[in-house]
């Protein structure tokens, strides 16, 4: 049993290690204006992406992040025709009337791709010993079941030695600029280079930039309030 024990403890392992490894992984580089000491309480989440399957749900988990941290945001979609194409002032007064003080607006730079070789390995299987080939599936209540199916797998017990072929993996680099604008400046206060690593899925990577632009946003003091206690 203590050997059962310590491989379902294996098991637990791998599968924490998968479910934390799907992430992708994201890296900010950012620039704040000095001169400007705009403040934001309320802003709209503009991605302009050219399809509109990544764009909403790219804004609403963007949206639901900065709303659980107490700042307030929309998603352009909420507020306006993406058939349409608007002059920037109309945009901005649309914004206005919302009590809006500030725009995110995402660019998509671009995808980087890489190919790496990964090398033949070898390695060796099981090794747990009689206990679960022969000893606790082989006899005893268990009977011929055991001893006819999980007993009588060759190697099972002793285990055996695998090579696995060489093989080739992609990476993909998606690359975006964020900028924020405000009322206050015709340019942007504050930029942002960011970078994801393999995405699987937009809302996901979206949450994980969102945390990383508002814990950018603290440290530059660019929030009116202070943040939420967890």
């Amino acid at each position: 049993m203590k050997t059962r024990k310590i491989y379902f403890s294996l098991l637990a392992f791998v599968a924490a290690f998968v479910i934390t490894s799907c992430g992708s992984p994201v890296t900010l580089t950012s620039w704040k204006n000095p001169a400007d000491n705009s403040k934001i309480s309320k802003i709209v989440v503009m991605p302009l992406f050219d399809k509109l399957e990544y764009m909403k749900p790219f804004e609403q988990a963007m949206d639901a992040y900065f709303t659980t941290q107490g700042l307030k945001a929309l998603g352009s979609l909420d507020i306006l025709n993406p058939d349409i194409k608007y002059p920037i002032a109309d945009i901005k007064k649309r914004c206005d009337s919302l009590g809006a003080d500030g725009i995110l607006v995402f660019v998509y730079k671009g995808t980087d791709k890489s190919q790496s070789y990964v090398p033949p390995t070898t390695y060796t299987t099981g090794g747990f010993g009689g206990s679960w080939g022969g000893g606790y599936w082989g006899g005893g209540s268990w009977g011929g079941y055991g001893g006819g199916y999980y007993g009588g797998v060759a190697g099972f017990d002793a285990g055996s030695t695998v090579t696995t072929g060489g093989y080739w993996t992609t990476t993909s680099v998606v690359n975006l600029k964020a900028s924020l604008f405000t009322k206050s400046s015709a340019e942007a206060i504050w930029t942002g280079d960011i970078t994801v690593t393999d995405p699987n899925y937009v809302d996901q990577s979206a949450t994980t930039i969102a945390q990383d632009i508002y814990a950018d946003w603290q440290k530059y003091n660019l929030l009116k309030y202070p943040p939420v206690k967890k």
